[in-house]
């Protein structure tokens, strides 16, 4: 093996350390190889350790350290799971302290060993020094109770294992490392379900599983899942279970070492279609391999949180049992220990299913309840498979998950807690099949089960006090709203159908409507959810890209509607939803396009919808209140209005109007481009009116200036007067959120953008930005329709692609090369996908051949 390699460092030391580094080189290659052609991680793993070992033991020989310190390896490498690239931790102990010639060893020792090309982390203590650190950092303790002799003196190694041991305590040591683990999974939003999980630190990952077997080893009780059967804290079958969990992730983690080439524990969109590869996995109809992948990981991840969960509470309740505190019954079958819900007999799901569901309900009844007993968790989780067909047909059961979701709170929690358990995806079979499914459609950044769940959180915390600063219309709406669990039961069923091919809104709602009949719901309740779930979309689709001026749009809205209830059932879910899909897709001018359909759509139904001579009467008369505020003389608005038709006041507000009107009364002949910037009165982002004689490519013009200074347009409003002028209005949004120095910005903006558009100068070639990781790893074909409204008059444009940097400028100078004059533009971005939609006219509009060059031109733009 190493015998080859020469003894004497000082005698040709350049020979030996390419001999060594030559031999790291190879028997790593040799590893991969073999592990390409068999991986077996724990086969892997350990011969990477004893590799790695024998070339430490061979250089701390050729370098003659003293026998009488210890050479450990500590951390993973010490646990003897040593990953193709992780660091090599390595813990130098002394007798008592280094002179200056055993100092100058350990450097040279360090030194070779970064030269040989071992990334090395290493301390150098005494067993005292040891202690002390030790008592100070739950991790460095941690590190060190994992310790292996590697080299030098065994009786030192047994000093400082008797040390360790002296400082251990196994309680203490528990309720350090159960709040570690909290923190960790707080850093991962306490989910495992993101897009680029962690392997190694997520919810789930492999440190949760050394996190048990850390606590195990300081309560005596073994450091292995074998170990834990044969005290009772798992059994054979959940043993085997959790190994198989286990080598899940080491395989994961091994792969996904080798292809990065270095440590990255990130499952990162880079590997993910190659790792699926390596797993025999290919694309299917409705399911991409990486996917697939994905899939197994998250519902790998979900098990050992669940594991993790039960075999902490169970470790906790040997290393501190609770003081005998007598049990208050709540019912026959179940009683109150303390805090927790305890089942009055241990078979007591086996003997009577039913009992789990009730479980969950008694937990929301009694608010003082923290969990369950550990003695009964385990049970309930060894029981989870009484849940099955039988067990959803019996009408009691059905009649217990009713009331759960019809309890006044604690719905959502217990909800995550069924899931958490694995009993809401058995009793819920369409739910258990999206469990861990992901979604990439570059705006759902959780799984479906996730984002579902984040849905019903949403629409619960429109119940609460607490929250009603938030969302007050949807608060208000709630509080108003009668029978709230169908909204519940839209929430759970509204993407429940994803990926089963087709329609996932009709399939979900047949779903939905047979659940609701079999659960007793009247056939009012019943339609409303199916309802719901099938047309979940079309509000935030008509709001976002629809002319919400149109008074037709809104009419066909509301007659698609058809209710005042359904309305507003349909409001609460869209917002609900929209807000569960990523934390950055909700913004405030969704919010007001939403509370605009909403509010018009219900003037609608109610019959209060005036004649558009009388809502434009309105209108006007609302503006002009306003500009009267602003001190203008009493017929300031007529220069500028007589310029205006009746597409203006229908496009804009009497806040808008009131604002252009304050800024041009005076200029409205001026040949001086006025730009005019402000903050939004929506409380998010800025409004900027340009207003010049009108000029060709003014549109891509001002796109190309925003673009230049990362704000991204989200609405355009595009007005052409009756005496040739522009009067825009554009609202921006900062991507960043930067909230600082407002007033330099707007004066940047008026001045700068109205320079740009003064010069005319020539447009500049469009540049295509960088894709981020996730549009180049799972891209979106872009598609373009163009096609005549209702009226004849204009032409609705809608673009989907990847969002990138430049993208609206690159549509615009298309646009412009076609002489098409842009009226409005809806800019949504859904997280990294971009639907856009734009009201155009143009000659080229009605030449059918000249369409199919303008979408083929549009296309090339749009391509990534």
């Amino acid at each position: 093996m190493l015998s080859s390699i020469p003894v004497s460092v000082s005698a040709q030391p350049e020979v030996t350390l390419s001999q060594w580094k030559q031999l790291l080189i190879e028997r790593r290659s040799a590893l991969q190889s073999d592990y390409q052609k068999h991986p077996l991680p724990a086969h892997l793993l350990n011969h990477h350790r004893k590799l790695i070992d024998e070339i430490l033991q061979n250089i701390c020989q050729v370098l003659e350290l003293p026998k009488t310190l210890s050479l450990l390896a500590v951390g993973g490498y010490g646990r003897g799971q040593l990953f193709p690239y992780s660091d090599i931790d390595l813990l130098v102990l002394l007798g008592s302290d280094a002179d200056l010639i055993l100092r100058e060893q350990l450097e040279r020792l360090i030194g070779l060993l970064w030269d040989v090309g071992l990334e090395v982390g290493h301390s150098v203590r005494t067993i005292p020094e040891c202690q002390e650190q030790a008592r100070k950092d739950v991790t460095v303790q941690t590190t060190l109770m994992e310790a292996r002799l590697l080299y030098g003196s065994p009786s030192l190694f047994k000093k400082f294992s008797q040390a360790m041991l002296a400082i251990m305590d196994s309680a203490v040591f528990s309720q350090a490392k159960q709040l570690e683990q909290q923190q960790r999974h707080a850093r991962f939003h306490d989910t495992a379900n993101n897009l680029e999980p962690n392997l190694k630190e997520s919810p789930g990952g492999l440190r949760d599983l050394q996190n048990i077997l850390w606590i195990s080893q300081a309560c005596g009780l073994g450091t292995s899942w074998q170990a834990l059967a044969k005290h009772g804290l798992i059994t054979q079958h959940e043993a085997r279970q959790i190994k198989n969990h286990e080598l899940f992730l080491q395989d994961l983690r091994i792969r996904l070492h080798y292809l990065a080439c270095r440590r990255e524990d990130r499952l990162r969109f880079d590997f993910q279609g190659t790792l699926a590869q390596q797993f025999g996995l290919s694309d299917s109809g409705s399911h991409r391999a990486s996917e697939v992948l994905m899939q197994r990981y998250y519902r790998t991840a979900k098990s050992v949180n669940q594991l993790n969960i039960i075999l902490l509470q169970n470790l906790r309740s040997r290393i501190t049992p609770a003081v005998s505190v007598a049990a208050l019954p709540l019912n026959e079958r179940f009683q109150q220990r303390g805090e927790l819900l305890e089942a009055c007999e241990e078979d007591l799901f086996e003997r009577q299913p039913s009992a789990i569901l009730e479980s969950f309900l008694l937990l929301q009844q009694h608010g003082e309840l923290k969990g369950m007993s550990a003695a009964t968790l385990r049970a309930l989780w060894r029981a989870r498979r009484k849940v099955n067909e039988g067990f959803r047909r019996d009408s009691k059961n059905r009649v217990t998950f009713m009331e759960i979701l019809r309890q006044p709170s604690g719905i959502t929690r217990e909800l995550r807690r069924m899931n958490q358990y694995g009993i809401l995806g058995r009793y819920l079979p369409a739910f258990g099949r999206v469990v861990g499914q992901m979604q990439h459609d570059l705006f759902h950044v959780y799984t479906v089960d996730e984002h579902i769940l984040k849905v019903v959180r949403n629409l619960r915390r429109f119940t609460m006090a607490e929250f009603a600063h938030e969302y007050p219309l949807c608060s208000r709406l709630m509080s108003e709203f009668p029978r709230q669990e169908v909204l519940v039961l839209a929430g759970l069923f509204h993407d429940i159908a994803k990926g089963r091919g087709g329609d996932h809104s009709h399939l979900g709602s047949a779903d939905a409507r047979r659940f609701c009949k079999q659960h007793g719901l009247s056939a009012e309740d019943t339609s409303l959810v199916a309802w719901l779930v099938e047309n979940h979309l079309i509000m935030s689709s008509t709001a976002q890209k629809q002319d919400l001026s149109d008074p037709e749009k809104v009419s066909a809205f509301a007659e698609r509607v058809g209710s005042e209830r359904r309305l507003i059932a349909l409001y609460l879910l869209t917002v609900a939803d929209i807000r569960g899909t990523s934390p950055d897709v909700w913004n405030a001018w969704k919010a007001k396009l939403l509370e605009d359909l909403f509010w018009a759509t219900r003037r609608r139904l109610s019959g209060d919808a005036a004649p558009q001579d009388a809502y434009l009467q309105s209108r006007q008369t609302e503006a002009l209140d306003i500009i009267r505020l602003y001190a203008l003389r009493k017929d300031a608005h007529e220069a500028l209005w007589s310029q205006l038709d009746t597409a203006y006041f229908l496009r804009h507000d009497a806040q808008e109007i009131a604002w252009h009107t304050r800024q041009l009364w005076a200029q409205v002949h001026t040949q001086s481009p006025v730009v005019k910037a402000r903050l939004s009165p929506i409380g998010e982002g800025l409004q900027v009116l340009i207003y010049t004689p009108d000029q060709e490519g003014l549109f891509a013009r001002i796109c190309s200036f925003f673009e230049r200074i990362n704000y991204n347009i989200v609405e355009a409003k595009i007005h052409t007067t009756r005496h040739n002028y522009a009067l825009d209005s554009f609202l921006v949004l900062d991507p960043a959120n930067k909230t600082v120095h407002y007033r330099d910005l707007t004066g940047f903006i008026e001045n700068e953008l109205g320079k740009r558009i003064a010069s005319q100068a020539p447009l500049e070639p469009p540049v295509k930005g960088r894709l981020s990781r996730h549009v180049k790893h799972f891209p979106i074909i872009p598609e373009v329709g163009i096609s005549q409204d209702e009226r004849g008059i204009y032409h609705v444009m809608s673009i989907t692609a990847g969002d990138r940097p430049g993208l609206l400028y690159s549509i615009a100078r298309v646009l412009v090369n076609y002489r098409i004059n842009v009226h409005t533009a809806k800019i949504n971005t859904l997280g990294e996908r971009a639907e856009d939609v734009f009201l155009l006219s143009g000659d080229v509009l009605n030449d059918p051949k000249a369409v199919v060059r303008l979408e083929a031109d549009l296309l090339e733009a749009l391509a990534v």
